[in-house]
Formats: C-alpha cells, structure tokens, sequence
C-alpha cells in the first residue's frame, strides 16, 4: 500500500496498519469540487450563513428605511387658517393613521405648491383656486371635503347703489377689482371679462377698499364673505353675474400630493372622516371626487388664467 507521505509506505506494510491519511483517502481523491470533501462542506456551511446574515440584514433595512419613509407628513393649510384648528386637524389625521402629521399655515400658496412638487410627502387643506391648480397639474389627489354649509361658494360683484353692472362689465371690466388667487375673485372677475378685470389685490376687503378709494368701479368677491361683511359697506349691492356666480367652487377640500402612498392617502380619508368634529363644530367630512373642481378650473380658462404656468 502506498502512502500518500514519502516515507511512511514500508512501516505500513510491515505493521500491516493502514496508513495514516488512508481514512481521508477517498475524500481527497474526490477532488476539491466533490461534495464529498469534508473541506467543501464546512465552506459551504459558512458560505450559507454568509449569505444568511446578510439577506437579514438587508430586510432590516430595508422595513426600517420603509419606516422611516413614512414617518413625518406635512399639513398644510391656507394662509390665515387657525393654528389651533389645524392642530386639531392633523391631531385627528395622526391618530387614524398612526403616523405623525405636522401641521404648517402656509404664509402664501406658492409654498404649498413647491411643497407637493417636492420629493416629500404632504397634505393640503384649502379651497377651489389651489386645489384646481394642484389637479391641472397632476401633484395630487383628492380626499375628502368638510361639509359645513358652505361647501360651496360663488363669486359676485359689489357696486355702487344706482350703478348698472352690466354697464361696468361691458364698458370697463379693467376697473373691476378682485382677490389674487381666489375663484370668488379672480377666476370669477376674469371669467365674466374675458381676462380683461385688472385690479388685482390681497384679499376681498382689499378689493372693495380700492372700489372706497376710487381705484375701482366694482369688486368681485366671495359671496360668504359679502354676507358676513355687507353691513360694514352702506350704500353697496351684490349683483350675480350669469353663468358666472354660480355656487360650485368648492371650499376646504383635503388632498395628498403624489409622494404619498395610496395605503396611507385611504387612511387618511378614512380618518378624517371618522374625525369630523375636529375640523369644526358644523363639520361633516365626506369624501370628494376630482370631477367637482370643473366649474373652478372653467373660469380659470375663461378668464384667461393658465393652471399649469399660473404664478402669484
């Protein structure tokens, strides 16, 4: 028999013993690749929980990053809104979803629109204008709206006692004032001009401070607002404008933009509706279609108002 060590093949024949690497023979002739080598297999052993660990690990990462991705969303609401109903707000939003909603008052509506053209995640609550240009440009989608009343509004014109309307829409619908980025007033004074109302300002008692200083002929404003305010401007009259004051511009409509995840957008709208106490005492949270900014997104295009390149 002859040993695989130089040397050894004599004091194995005489001893008639088998040699001393005899026993491991047949598991290195096998070769290195054969299945049957003792080497191979503990290799392969530590090959496997190699690979083990790290298909845990990366699992872990991965459901952490997920996580971590869905751990914070912004809420934004109009300028003005109440900081103490937007926390009520996102308070009833967080709760529902078991992630953290941040409210943020906006300071003006440029910053909500960045915001959903961003790579974060984020909620809306506000009216017609910014949520018709937020659906014409495709960065969101909306939830569910507060049914309080005044759901819906109309934009109406305010003159002179003794003054003809129509005479100042045909004759000088450049002297007619209106609110900068609101359906009640600019779509509405734009859309009853062709594009041609130009006084444009801050808000509705801007519009009918410039009508007191003589800046302006008349002013279109939101018909709520008219209500709430008429007695503080004697000698004025509201005129609806055909086709044009109608009571379809939506108002206090909730929308997610599109880095939200559709599973945590439903849980929001399911949320809020079961919330609906938390966004005011006559509020009732249903849910809302995107077919209901039409009429607002139609004045936008009869006054000459492009959704897609609109700037404040």
């Amino acid at each position: 028999m002859k040993c695989c060590i130089p040397g050894r093949l004599y004091s194995s024949l005489m001893t008639k013993r088998p040699c001393c690497c005899s026993t491991n023979l047949k598991d290195l002739s096998a070769g290195p690749g054969s299945r049957h080598n003792p080497l191979n297999t503990q290799q392969g052993d530590k090959k496997m929980k190699r690979s083990t660990v790290v298909l845990v690990l990366l699992f872990w990462s991965l459901s952490i990053g997920t996580a971590l991705a869905v751990d914070t969303v912004t809420c934004w609401f109009a300028p003005g809104m109440s900081l103490d109903q937007a926390k009520a707000i996102t308070f009833a939003l967080s709760k529902g979803s078991d992630v953290e909603v941040k409210p943020r008052v906006a300071n003006n509506y440029p910053e909500i629109l960045d915001a959903f053209e961003s790579k974060e995640m984020n909620l809306v609550y506000a009216g017609s204008f910014a949520q018709a240009i937020i659906m014409a440009r495709k960065l969101g989608t909306p939830l569910v709206q507060n049914i309080d009343g005044n759901e819906l509004y109309a934009g109406i014109m305010i003159h002179k006692i003794g003054q003809d309307p129509q005479t100042i829409l045909a004759g000088s619908p450049a002297a007619i004032a209106y609110a900068i980025g609101a359906s009640s007033g600019e779509s509405t004074a734009k859309a009853a001009t062709a594009g041609k109302a130009a006084i444009g300002v801050n808000s509705h008692a801007a519009a009918m401070d410039a009508v007191l200083a003589g800046k302006a002929q008349a002013a279109v404003v939101k018909d709520v607002w008219w209500q709430n305010n008429q007695a503080k401007y004697p000698g004025f009259k509201a005129y609806a404008i055909p086709k044009f004051s109608a009571k379809k511009n939506p108002d206090n409509v909730l929308t997610a933009s599109n880095e939200v995840p559709a599973s945590l957008a439903e849980k929001f709208r399911v949320a809020a509706i079961k919330s609906s106490a938390n966004f005011g005492p006559k509020a009732v949270i249903k849910p809302f279609s995107a077919s209901n900014l039409n009429f607002s997104l139609g004045l936008m295009m009869q006054g000459k108002i492009d959704p897609l390149t609109y700037k404040w």
